[in-house]
């Protein structure tokens, strides 16, 4: 057997495209779609972060609004950067690029994010609604995109065993949230897999859909997966390719292996990432939507 590749890039120029003309739709109502992100310190890779992201609001009309504090910047300052943006009519998102530096309390500077601002979905409010099915306006962007890449590759959940390996507050978690739903695109039966459960493998090989967020480089092997199976990889983990001689990305799923033996593969590069962005994209322009209309007193 030998499975379909995933284009993640392609899934996720499909909605840009779209978000993209949703945020033109707004602009000529005269609401105009306005993303702030916050950036402490000078971490190499958090500032190619904030740059794709400045890059990709740039090539979809939203605007970009970068807030750059120092290294030595405390939590009261990040604080102080987000409320005025809270407070900013013309600010739609906000989030603080991860991770900060170790004196900025992460978890007090997220909870401060208005909800309804809070594009990331990491709030407490934001979080509850997730598990409760609570339909919210903005949804977890990494989870988000592993249903988009399902919901448009024509993989429906419904019924089927979903394996998550990881048990993260960013992916795995909410991720299973979002399955078991009773709603259009879960109603999944899900199982999670983590560092402390006994022979993984044993849960692995009965997944209809795999999907592997643990960050470990070629954890899933070939004889780990179901003939058949949908496997999704979320890890991104930089190795040394002795070959190449320098670091490439690599997934936590040996692809060549998973390719041959599953129905359908996301590939690292190329996969979830770009989905990620692009999601968080959509969840800007939806919290845009939410603030056009609660101005419009509807």
């Amino acid at each position: 057997m030998s499975g379909n590749i995933i284009d993640g890039k392609a899934v996720a120029a499909q909605i840009n495209a779209e978000t993209a003309e949703a945020v033109l739709a707004l602009k000529n109502k005269g609401k105009e779609t306005a993303l702030a992100v916050i950036l402490v310190g000078s971490d190499p890779a958090s500032q190619v972060y904030v740059r794709n992201k400045v890059r990709t609001c740039g090539e979809l009309g939203i605007r970009s609004i970068k807030r750059e504090l120092p290294e030595t910047a405390t939590t009261e300052e990040v604080l102080a950067a987000e409320e005025e943006f809270n407070r900013d009519p013309a600010v739609d998102g906000i989030l603080v690029q991860s991770p900060p530096p170790p004196q900025v309390d992460e978890a007090k500077v997220i909870e401060a994010i208005d909800p309804d601002k809070d594009v990331d979905c990491f709030t407490e409010r934001n979080v509850g609604r997730i598990l409760i099915g609570d339909n919210p306006v903005l949804k977890p962007c990494t989870p988000w995109g592993v249903l988009e890449l399902l919901r448009r590759s024509g993989v429906d959940p419904a019924g089927k065993h979903a394996v998550i390996i990881g048990r993260s507050n960013i992916v795995g978690k909410p991720l299973a949230a979002m399955l078991m739903q009773k709603a259009a695109g879960a109603n999944a039966t899900v199982t999670i897999v983590h560092s402390a459960t006994k022979d993984i493998a044993k849960y692995t090989r009965e997944a209809d859909i795999l999907i592997a967020a643990i960050g470990r480089a070629g954890f899933v092997t070939g004889d780990m997966i179901k003939p058949g199976a949908v496997v999704i990889d979320v890890g991104i983990n930089r190795v040394f390719d002795e070959k190449l001689g320098k670091n490439r990305l690599t997934g936590d799923v040996v692809f060549e292996e998973a390719v041959e033996k599953a129905a359908a593969v996301t590939p690292v590069p190329g996969g979830v990432g770009p989905m990620t962005i692009a999601m968080l994209m959509r969840n800007t322009v939806e919290a845009s939507k939410f603030f056009y209309g609660r101005r419009r007193g509807k």
